[in-house]
């Protein structure tokens, strides 16, 4: 295939990605209803796995590449989106009459609808916006600022040493989430994920020997492992089944959106003060965020 080619198929898969990671989403109620399964547990596995597979897919990959080679390589991956395909085609969800969509929300209107529902919990609209911010303020460190660095070192073994590291503790605490929930509130693990992963990032702006960037990427993945499942959970419990795909539609959505700009803003800072000044720039932009968010009335009381 022409380079063209390859970057219109990319393209298309870009585009499908946030339906399909949305259509995930939506099913774990009806999975763990269907079979009687803890939904806080199955939050966890979801997000659990998916974490690791950002430490085994690259490694995969890399082993796929120098045995078969890059090509037979991309027939690899398609017979794996085939069968992950075919694994959603065979899951038996009967609907029930108080789980249908009603009739006035299969309308052209379902992403206003999300954002309107995500509005309306003051709950929800404080974290989803602490989140939104903190992800355009964090995910430029990995893929423009970390990359940066460790390309000046000629170390790109360093990189993904930090990206795996960081990977493994998200995947650790996520799988332990429904653990978590039954030992803390909602509160307290809020402020569990934003200030530790705030400090994690805060000690990795120094931009510190290895050993110690990989005790703080640990330590900032282990902090905001249980996020996800847990705010997969708030979503479930505050809004009904049937309108959940259109809020996890408009959340995602967003969050796909806000990172590059992001990360525009962070390359054109690493141009002009350097790597370790952004770095740290950005580090105390996600502390203050932080703060500020578990100071909302929303997060200061008990849920």
């Amino acid at each position: 295939l022409s380079g063209i080619a390859i970057l219109v198929i990319a393209l298309l898969g870009a585009i499908f990605d946030p339906v399909g990671y949305t259509a995930r989403r939506t099913l774990i109620t009806s999975v763990a209803r269907e079979s009687r399964f803890n939904v806080d547990k199955l939050n966890g596995l979801h997000e659990g796995l998916f974490g690791i597979s950002w430490i085994a897919g690259p490694a995969l990959g890399a082993w796929l590449i120098a045995l078969l080679g890059a090509t037979n390589s991309f027939w690899f991956a398609g017979v794996c989106f085939v069968i992950a395909a075919l694994a959603i085609v065979a899951l038996k969800i009967s609907p029930t009459s108080e789980h249908e969509v009603p009739v006035s929300h299969t309308n052209k209107n379902d992403f206003l609808i999300g954002f309107r529902l995500i509005w309306q919990d003051k709950l929800i609209r404080s974290i989803l916006i602490a989140v939104l911010i903190v992800a355009a303020i964090y995910l430029p460190t990995e893929s423009v600022v970390l990359p940066t660095y460790y390309e000046s070192l000629s170390q790109p073994t360093a990189l993904g040493f930090v990206i795996s590291v960081l990977a493994a503790g998200s995947a650790i605490s996520a799988f332990g989430y429904s653990w978590l929930i039954k030992h803390m509130n909602g509160r307290t693990l809020m402020r569990f994920a934003f200030l530790g992963a705030s400090l994690g990032t805060l000690a990795m702006a120094f931009l510190p020997p290895l050993p110690v960037m990989l005790t703080a990427a640990f330590v900032l993945g282990l902090s905001w492992g249980p996020f996800n499942p847990f705010m997969n959970s708030i979503i479930q419990r505050r809004i009904p089944e049937h309108e959940h795909g259109m809020v996890y539609g408009a959340q995602i959505s967003v969050f796909y959106a806000a990172p590059p700009i992001g990360m525009v803003f962070t390359g054109l800072a690493v141009e002009s003060f350097g790597v370790s000044n952004t770095y740290q720039i950005l580090a105390w932009l996600m502390i203050l965020t932080s703060i500020l968010a578990l100071l909302s009335k929303p997060l200061r009381e008990k849920f």
